[in-house]
């Protein structure tokens, strides 16, 4: 009784500090993933959560795994693999079938490599995209390289290096040879790769040195960067305050007014921008920088955030950071319901 009592207990203290760092949607857009700061991976039906008869039970893990022993800080799938990667330094892949039949096993994996370092480097943001008929995983590390593998021969293609510190998140801008990857640093510089030049960042844009931008109360750290799809924009934050950079000229067009907190995740959608950051809300802005809605999430911090583009029938935006419940919208102007993530 004594040895359930304690297990019973450590569980509910894993689950009130639980964080949140990761999510990524099926092929088929009717199941979400979300890897959290234990190494777990919990998987929900968008289906019957979004059910009319959804009960609470609905809305915890229809399965659960232990993905690594730390932290899964980044998500992503393809048409049949679950990759994930974290502070372990490696980057793992599932069959999204295995995972689905309850019986997930690690079908491929590939490491970072170690340098002078005694330690695994953190893997803290992966992006997929194809160019020139090759489809590549870019993975942005806290050895301040940005990795870069071919996906059919698990190949390291190339090692971008440049940065001073710490890398929070990566994206890809353009397509096919045209493409270049886009770094965001902990030393305050966004960095643009031309993917054919090497390893030499052609562009550097330093938020923190506009003074429109800068915060030095907050620091000169960035923590996500996304570029819109056609590539003419790119729009960045983190210390300094959420701003968009005309591409062409590198010039700071637009700072969003967010005067207490340092934003973590941004992205485009549509006409308009969603971030989220160290304040319990998810912000919607039109492209000029107005407001255009403030939805409060219960995270109280927000880590990411993932629309399900998959599936028409059940689109949703889902928010993830510092909570168990990752807060579910069905018209992204409120939260509709909450998925808990349960301890394994």
């Amino acid at each position: 009784m004594g040895e359930q009592i304690q297990d019973h207990q450590k569980k509910a203290c894993e689950l009130y500090y639980t964080n949140v760092y990761a999510q990524s949607f099926s092929p088929c857009g009717k199941y979400l993933a979300a890897g959290n700061n234990y190494g777990q991976i919990a998987v929900f039906s968008i289906v019957a959560a979004l059910s009319p008869d959804a009960t609470k039970a609905s809305w915890t893990p229809v399965f659960s795994f232990k993905a690594q022993e730390d932290s899964v800080f980044s998500m992503v799938s393809t048409d049949t693999l679950l990759i994930c990667a974290g502070s372990a330094g490696q980057v793992l892949a599932w069959k999204w079938a295995d995972i689905l039949n309850k019986a997930p096993k690690v079908v491929w994996s590939l490491s970072v490599p170690r340098g002078n370092s005694f330690t695994e480097p953190e893997i803290n943001s992966l992006v997929l995209s194809s160019e020139d008929g090759v489809t590549r995983l870019y993975a942005g590390c806290g050895d301040n390289n940005v990795y870069i593998w071919d996906m059919e021969s698990g190949t390291l293609l190339s090692q971008l290096k440049g940065h001073e510190d710490y890398i929070h998140c990566v994206c890809v801008k353009g397509e096919g040879l045209e493409s270049q990857c886009v770094s965001a640093s902990e030393d305050g510089t966004i960095r643009l790769w031309d993917i054919r030049a090497g390893r030499e960042a052609t562009h550097v844009i330093e938020p923190y040195k506009n003074e429109l931008c800068a915060r030095p109360e907050f620091g000169r750290w960035l923590g996500c960067v996304a570029v819109d799809p056609s590539a003419d924009w790119l729009i960045c934050g983190g210390g300094p305050k959420l701003s968009a950079w005309h591409l062409r000229s590198l010039s700071s067009t637009t700072v969003f007014d967010t005067p207490g907190a340092c934003q973590q995740h941004v992205m485009f959608y549509e006409d308009t921008i969603i971030s989220g950051g160290s304040e319990p809300r998810i912000n919607h802005w039109f492209v000029n920088g107005d407001v255009k809605a403030q939805v409060p999430c219960r995270p109280t911090s927000v880590f990411n955030i993932v629309i399900n583009t998959e599936s028409q029938n059940h689109k949703v935006l889902s928010v993830a950071g510092c909570s168990p419940k990752l807060d579910v919208c069905t018209n992204f102007g409120y939260t509709a319901f909450s998925l808990t993530f349960a301890s394994t």
